[in-house]
């Protein structure tokens, strides 16, 4: 059996820092850079070991507030755009649960809860 997978028009992101350690009920802030000011939403999602990704959020600067997947709420979770490029995930009162890999994305479109079926 052979698989082959093709993914063309890759947009790259980069994001902040690699690493984030802190105490219970402080405040973390991850960041994710565009290259430019493109109009695309920044998307994050919480993976856990052995875990499939959770979508957590996307935004985009001219939105009034993000757009959350089951299970996160702006009580603990909001993003913020720093600048035209620079988008941030923050997450207030952290808890031992919160610890994971986060990754953003940068989409157009909303089809975001697909990826944790």
């Amino acid at each position: 059996l052979h698989i082959s997978l093709y993914i063309s028009g890759q947009r790259i992101v980069t994001q902040k820092p690699s690493l984030l350690t802190l105490s219970k009920g402080e405040t973390a802030t991850l960041h994710c850079q565009k290259p430019e000011d493109d109009g695309y939403r920044i998307h994050w999602y919480k993976q856990v070991p052995g875990g499939a990704p959770q979508f957590v959020l996307y935004y985009y600067r001219a939105d009034s507030s993000p757009t959350y997947g089951s299970g996160f709420s702006s009580s603990r979770f909001t993003s913020r755009a720093q600048s035209n490029t620079d988008y941030q995930l923050v997450i207030s009162s952290v808890e031992v649960d919160d610890s994971a890999v986060y990754y953003c994305k940068k989409w157009f479109s909303s089809p975001s809860e697909m990826v944790s079926q």
